[in-house]
């Protein structure tokens, strides 16, 4: 049985179409036009129990519509879809049991309420027994440094305290599937670091779920092996990260550190020149047409190197690619 099983997923909204202007404020009330907005058009994938899966798009391209219907708070228009072997809008309490969620810009604890009053609330909600809710909160807060902020009320809390805390309290009833919606969203480094452990340490010792959306493509490279891909609502791509890195990792640069002011250099074969600064040049080459080694050896020819490195090709830049039609022009199609 699949974790999640998403068969042709379509949600589409009815929404009111407004005219600019008090005419056309006036017209929305009483003569309304409608016109329908596809949110999710016909997506299928499925995810196996104990798989860390990146589900990345640009805003709006359907990603939060699509964990709602997971959790079951939106119902699909069209297409069908489990979780755990259940309906999640039909068997909501059951599905809700099996299932934690975390949505960056949102609270689930109690703005003015201690937080371990909030995370006493919870445990009770979800009847975790008294013993083992103690051993886990033993284990968050070793994990999550918790101690701190057990006394803090969710309002007194920073970002990434909240963060810490929301992280807690979905994970305390110890869910198989948990829904994780822009979580890192506007925390330092620091506090990136220690989540991503966190969810790390969680699906190797649990074995737990997780479906990741986010904007922060660094979460993705150290924790997604699989990513999903959606763009306007429909699915673009569903596959290993190794596999699009390779297929659109092609170009690299190469940079130069000279001792002379940058001289007009004779370029290379099969590369190009990105960037010529004073006692600095910068080469963009495709790897499957030359190597580092040959681009290297062609501007020590022409001047002495005093030092180079070689750049890969990061995440973010690869993405910008599929958005632009990359996939398309890979496979050869219009």
């Amino acid at each position: 049985m699949f974790a999640i099983h998403a068969d042709e997923l379509s949600k589409v909204f009815r929404v009111v179409r407004k005219e600019p202007g008090l005419r056309g404020a006036l017209q929305a009330i009483v003569r309304p036009r409608y016109e329908r907005v596809t949110a999710v058009d016909r997506v299928s994938f499925d995810i196996e129990p104990g798989e860390v899966v990146g589900y990345i798009g640009v805003n709006g391209a359907g990603k939060s519509t699509t964990i709602k219907m997971l959790t079951g708070i939106l119902v699909p228009t069209r297409g069908h879809v489990e979780v755990l072997g259940r309906d999640p809008h039909r068997q909501r309490v059951a599905n809700a049991r099996e299932i934690g969620a975390v949505f960056g810009q949102r609270t689930q604890l109690w703005w003015d309420l201690a937080f371990v009053e909030s995370l006493n609330l919870v445990a009770r909600i979800y009847e975790v027994p008294p013993a083992r809710y103690r051993e886990l909160l033993k284990q968050f807060d070793d994990a999550l440094q918790l101690g701190e902020l057990l006394r803090v009320p969710i309002r007194s809390m920073s970002l990434g305290q909240k963060m810490r805390a929301e992280l807690a309290a979905t994970l305390i009833h110890e869910p198989r599937i948990v829904y994780l919606d822009e979580p890192t969203i506007g925390l330092d480094l620091l506090a990136k670091e220690r989540i991503r452990e966190f969810i790390r340490q969680q699906n190797r010792e649990r074995g737990t779920t997780v479906l990741l959306t986010t904007h922060d493509l660094g979460d993705i490279e150290q924790l997604c092996p699989r990513v999903i891909i959606i763009d306007s609502g429909k699915l673009i791509y569903n596959g290993p990260l190794t596999t699009i890195k390779e297929r659109f990792g092609r170009f690299r640069e190469i940079r130069f550190e000279i001792q002379e002011s940058a001289p007009i250099l004779e370029t290379p074969a099969d590369c190009e020149r990105v960037l010529v600064e004073p006692h600095r040049v910068t080469f963009r080459f495709d790897r499957t047409q030359t190597t580092a080694s040959q681009v290297a050896s062609g501007v020590m020819n022409q001047i002495e190197v005093v030092d180079f490195s070689l750049a890969e090709p990061d995440l973010a830049s690869i993405v910008r690619q599929i958005y632009q039609g990359g996939l398309r022009v890979a496979e050869g199609r219009p």
